[in-house]
């Protein structure tokens, strides 16, 4: 015995309290960090749809691609419908939960002892440590036009963050940041909508740790397609 004590990491769960909006680009940013990872080759629940056995019923998803696309398409449904749309967005909703979940305990079983392991699976991490500490300043990892009229900006993950925020400043607009949006995750976060040809730079912080929130990253500029 060496006397050194292994840190334990757990997988933050608050993602379940997050908005429709926030849950779906959550779930794209873990199938993101799941696939062809190493440190994680047996999910529990697959990440894109399976041959169907025969005999079993096609009609219910049981991969995180299918149940998120479930997902998205009730959440449209629910847009223009009554209630029984709404209660069809929420089971859908809960579905996909549910297989979040069971992926986070799978995430946490292999990585409760190695941090970057942990956040590589596109989950975010909840220190065991009740302790408060200042959130380091976070850095952009990369800023990418991925669909025209938004930009994906690609975040470090903070240990002890619950969530991030993002801010956007376009040249010649007084030099002024404006809000654009809260995320439940670092990973994949959604800058919309943004004006193709315009050049936008950006930034964000974690929030949580001992003084509320981190310093904000250093800005990355980027032209929207």
């Amino acid at each position: 015995m060496n006397g050194t004590t292994m840190k334990n990491y757990k997988v933050y769960l608050g993602f379940a309290q997050a908005p429709d909006a926030e849950v779906d680009e959550f779930t794209s940013g873990v199938i993101d960090g799941l696939t062809g990872n190493p440190a994680f080759p047996s999910p529990p629940v697959p990440l894109k749809p399976v041959p169907v056995a025969k005999g079993a019923d096609a009609q219910t998803p049981t991969d995180l691609t299918s149940l998120q696309l479930a997902f998205e398409n009730a959440i449209s449904a629910a847009l223009h419908g009554g209630t029984p749309l709404t209660a069809a967005k929420n089971t859908a909703r809960e579905a996909l939960l549910d297989a979040l979940h069971k992926t986070a305990m799978y995430v946490q079983s292999l990585a409760r002892h190695d941090l970057a392991m942990l956040l590589s699976s596109g989950f975010e991490a909840a220190s065991t440590n009740r302790a408060q500490s200042p959130l380091p300043k976070p850095a952009i990892q990369a800023v990418v036009n991925e669909i025209s009229g938004q930009l994906l900006v690609r975040g470090e993950s903070l240990l002890n963050a619950h969530s991030y925020q993002a801010q956007t400043m376009v040249a010649g607009n007084g030099n002024t940041w404006a809000d654009a949006g809260d995320f439940t995750g670092a990973r994949r976060m959604i800058i919309q909508p943004v004006t193709p040809g315009t050049t936008y730079t950006v930034r964000y912080r974690g929030v949580g740790g001992s003084t509320g929130h981190s310093e904000w990253s250093d800005p990355v500029s980027h032209m929207a397609t």
